[in-house]
């Protein structure tokens, strides 16, 4: 082999790693810029709720559209079952649902959503549900097994024994948020009186 043709040799070997070095760097950008616009994000005051549908435990389809339906709609995300029965769940829910005239009368449903691993979710959502007096027809409980709004709502506490940061949101006859709270504790949650005291505001 000729010098002019080892130069060439080494020239194009060269260029070819370049391009695989190039090609990998795009294929990474790439990949970072579909994940990053997949990630979910919480929706801000004023931006449509995005919908969804859930199961009951019992296992009936609930849409957040159709149980709206031109009403107003409280959202509530639980923390569902991490492990156990959170107490300020239990102690929420049963706040709602003794409140549950006072929505009524304000043309206002409420959506829980109980999130947790797949594993037996509806028998421990059932069993949540044995903690409270039986739930006002305007209350509904829906499961989220594996994470479908949580991720979807950009709440999920990915942490040993987390499930989903306790979130409420208010959504007006539009679907449109005019309120949300999104605590990164256990214990801080919106009460039944102040979402009805959003509502009466909005």
């Amino acid at each position: 082999m000729s010098a002019v043709d080892f130069r060439s040799l080494r020239a194009q070997r060269a260029g070819a790693v370049r391009f695989k070095r190039v090609w990998g760097s795009a294929l990474a950008f790439a990949g970072y810029m579909i994940g990053a616009s997949a990630l979910a994000q919480t929706p801000a005051l004023g931006a449509k709720a995005p919908d969804f549908t859930l199961p009951t435990p019992i296992g009936k389809s609930v849409t957040l559209s159709t149980e709206r339906g031109g009403r107003g709609l409280v959202l509530v995300i639980l923390r569902g079952f991490p492990g156990y029965q959170c107490p300020y769940c239990v102690k929420q829910v049963h706040d709602f649902a003794a409140h549950a005239s006072d929505f009524k009368a304000k043309n206002t449903r409420v959506l829980l959503v109980y999130p947790g691993p797949p594993a037996d979710l509806d028998q421990h959502a059932k069993e949540f549900l044995e903690k409270q007096a039986e739930l006002p027809s305007n209350i509904v409980l829906v499961t989220d097994p594996d994470y479908k709004v949580t991720n979807l709502y950009g709440l999920r506490w990915d942490a040993p024994q987390e499930t989903a940061y306790p979130s409420t949101f208010i959504l007006n006859k539009q679907g449109m948020v005019v309120f949300e709270k999104v605590s990164h504790s256990h214990g801080d949650r919106l009460s039944a009186q102040d979402a009805l005291d959003h509502l009466s505001t909005n």
